[in-house]
């Protein structure tokens, strides 16, 4: 069971991406991010064509996350538990195959001297509360998505270009560990210690120089990380015309018994 993420910065404006991805890689399921669409806007007939079950929680203009799959995707909730007022979308959840699948587009958090920096951090503690649920179901369990979480130094090109930003802050990172303690594993760090991007800005010929940054992830719970085969980063698309300025990043799971 291959499981994929991707933040497609604007599924309109990536949908010859989207088709190309699904046709080549074929991920048993794709959680995107940043859709940036409203629902009924999402191209579901150009997925479906390509045998995926499409289920979105989508807003206009920004955010915006999706589960695509292959097999049929079941017990279906749309945003992160914790604020009522909360009305950015994103974060999605459902099971696919027995495993319990979050896409997850966490904030930025910049300008880390505005309100959203303490939005940022008040919507990771709501996900450390979810994630901690989840493990008293001891069942396969996969969040994965744009964290906005530069985890440590190696996971940047130049560690003193992103200091003081909100995705290099202690109080960030702190939250992440905070996910890891709990059980959860960074997929792409426990398989591999190899540097490694997901994401590319588009000034400064950041692409082509391999100045990047690793901010996607994928953290499966321990029922998960058993049944971990192969991780990988699939930089293909990020080199294509009209790019997204993120990558996927996959997992591969074996099956169960």
């Amino acid at each position: 069971m291959k499981i994929a993420s991707w933040n497609i910065n604007s599924v309109k404006a990536r949908l010859p991406r989207l088709v190309d991805y699904l046709k080549d890689y074929a991920p048993d399921v794709l959680c995107l991010q940043e859709l940036k669409v409203i629902d009924e806007n999402f191209p579901r007939l150009e997925v479906e064509e390509l045998g995926y079950n499409v289920e979105t929680h989508g807003q206009k203009t920004y955010n915006g996350v999706a589960i695509l799959s292959k097999s049929p995707i079941e017990d279906v909730m749309r945003g992160l538990p914790g604020d009522d007022t909360d009305e950015q979308a994103r974060y999605i959840e459902a099971t696919v195959n027995n495993v319990r699948i979050a896409s997850i587009y966490l904030p930025n958090g910049n300008p880390t001297d505005t309100e959203k920096f303490p939005y940022k951090l008040a919507w990771m503690d709501r996900l450390i509360t979810r994630a901690k649920y989840l493990l008293t179901l001891e069942e396969p369990t996969v969040l994965a998505g744009d964290y906005n979480v530069i985890p440590q130094d190696e996971d940047c090109y130049d560690p003193k270009a992103w200091e003081g930003d909100a995705l290099t802050r202690p109080e960030s990172r702190h939250r992440f560990r905070q996910l890891l303690n709990l059980g959860y594993a960074d997929a792409y760090r426990a398989f591999t210690s190899e540097v490694n991007y997901t994401y590319w800005d588009y000034q400064r010929g950041a692409w082509a120089k391999d100045h990047g940054i690793r901010i996607d992830h994928l953290l499966l719970s321990p029922q998960a990380t058993d049944r971990m085969e192969q991780v990988g980063i699939d930089k293909g698309p990020r080199g294509q015309e009209r790019p997204s300025d993120h990558t996927p990043i996959w997992v591969e799971l074996s099956d169960l018994g």
